[in-house]
């Protein structure tokens, strides 16, 4: 029989109460996952996990606790809420801390024309394994690949509901389905390998997986026999696969968690350009079919679109009930949770302008440089911008590509960098990040 969350989140908050909390709020999840691993045409692991997470933050004054567990019984939820009146009653005052106002809560709270959940049944086990060979069939049959690391298939539905003594009670469904492929192509010293997938919230949109295996196998053959790219200042084209990270550090350096502790290098900077004119980064919670979109957040708020960059100019923060408090802010509805911590800011789904060039166009036009197709390491300084990864890709001379890079470097500033990014035309729809290939001029790439 399916739990009811939203009856699970009230009991919660019934034993909150009976325990001395003077407010609470509960959020309930359950779901299941499938996973299943193909290698060398055989069955190599399945797993599926099913269950349900309980969270339970009281407050009284402003001193708060949150406790959290998987076993849903009456007697438990009973001994979590005292034990969380308890922690509370010890806990230091935190002055920000507290619920929403009841004038401040979503009133739409049906995320229906969200498309957030597949209606068609769970699939079979046995349908998974067979995209899975038919994904790790698709990437041996490329010329120079010689293994395939792996070939897997997925599944996983989750419910999540949230309430509050405030008045809140809102929840909604997600599922998810996906296909990935690694192919290796070379022998010994000579291996290199690279990989693709696709993740949608309908079955109806996965690509298939022999198109998956394929682009894997084709991307790996593609990486044989790299070299070391030359030292110096050139352009650097991020590949669609990997720009998003960029706008990443954008994001995190706009939390209002960052900013309230004054470790940002984007700290004091709201209402400054930041990223070229005609650029905006609009962030879009009720796109349908979208993985991050939601009607509510994680202290039931409503959520709305908004430009985070408008015409290349910071608008403001990222920010939940807490660190608009300690910002003398108001909350940009952006708080999400999960059952064993308390809200914190984080964004939604994002879009970047895009440009009017493809990515061939934007090759041709840096002449000699880099097109980086994957990263490894990370050294950013949040309070700086100082930006330093391990990268690798395509050498690109007089505007093409004329052979593979590996073990280089790329350095810069992301506040230089943001400000001279030049947008493609290819960014993927479906993703909740919506962001093309994105080229920068005047990178130091350290290699030979």
């Amino acid at each position: 029989m399916t739990v009811s969350l939203a009856d699970l989140t009230d009991r919660m908050l019934a034993c909150a109460r009976r325990a001395g909390a003077e407010a609470a709020d509960a959020v309930a999840v359950d779901g299941t996952s499938v996973s299943i691993d193909v290698r060398e045409g055989r069955l190599e692991q399945a797993e599926r996990s099913e269950g349900v997470d309980i969270g339970l933050r009281v407050l009284i004054g402003r001193r708060q606790a949150m406790v959290s567990s998987s076993d849903a019984r009456d007697a438990t939820i009973e001994q979590m809420a005292e034990r969380a009146v308890a922690m509370a009653r010890e806990a230091p005052e935190d002055p920000h801390a507290g619920l929403a106002d009841p004038d401040q809560l979503a009133r739409d709270t049906d995320s229906s024309r969200l498309e957030m959940s597949d209606p068609t049944p769970e699939p079979d086990p046995a349908a998974l394994e067979e995209d899975a060979r038919r994904a790790e069939a698709a990437a041996r049959g490329v010329a120079g690949v010689t293994q395939v690391q792996g070939a897997s298939a997925g599944y996983g539905r989750r419910r999540i509901h949230l309430a509050a003594s405030n008045g809140f009670s809102g929840g909604y469904e997600r599922s998810d389905r996906a296909i990935s492929c690694v192919a290796v192509s070379g022998e010994g010293l000579g291996m290199e390998r690279d990989w693709d997938g696709d993740a949608r919230i309908f079955q109806s949109d996965l690509r298939e997986p022999e198109e998956i295996g394929r682009t894997a196998g084709e991307r790996a053959a593609a990486r044989q026999g790299p070299r070391r790219p030359r030292t110096g200042k050139y352009p650097v084209l991020f590949d669609e696969r990997i720009s998003s990270s960029l706008i990443g550090h954008l994001l995190a350096a706009a939390n209002g968690g960052a900013i309230a502790r004054g470790s940002s290098w984007l700290l004091n900077r709201e209402g400054s350009q930041v990223l070229p004119r005609g650029l905006s980064v609009i962030e879009e919670p009720h796109r349908a079919r979208a993985s991050g979109s939601r009607l509510f957040d994680g202290e039931g708020l409503p959520t709305r679109e908004r430009a985070l960059v408008d015409d290349g100019v910071l608008t403001g923060w990222v920010l939940d009930l807490a660190t608009a408090r300690k910002l003398g802010l108001e909350s940009t509805g952006n708080a999400a949770r999960g059952t064993s911590a308390p809200p914190s800011p984080a964004i939604t789904n994002i879009r970047l302008t895009e440009g009017t060039a493809t990515r061939d166009d934007l090759i041709a036009q840096m002449g000699t440089g880099l097109l980086v197709t994957s990263m490894i390491g990370s050294t950013i300084n949040p309070n700086t911008g100082d930006y330093s990864r391990g990268a690798s890709g395509f050498w690109v001379e007089k505007g093409e590509i004329l052979h593979p890079v590996n073990e280089c470097t790329i350095a810069g500033n992301l506040r230089d960098m943001l400000m001279a990014l030049v947008p493609a035309n290819d960014a993927r729809q479906h993703l909740s990040r919506v962001v093309p290939s994105l080229l920068i001029d005047g990178m130091t790439i350290a290699g030979d």
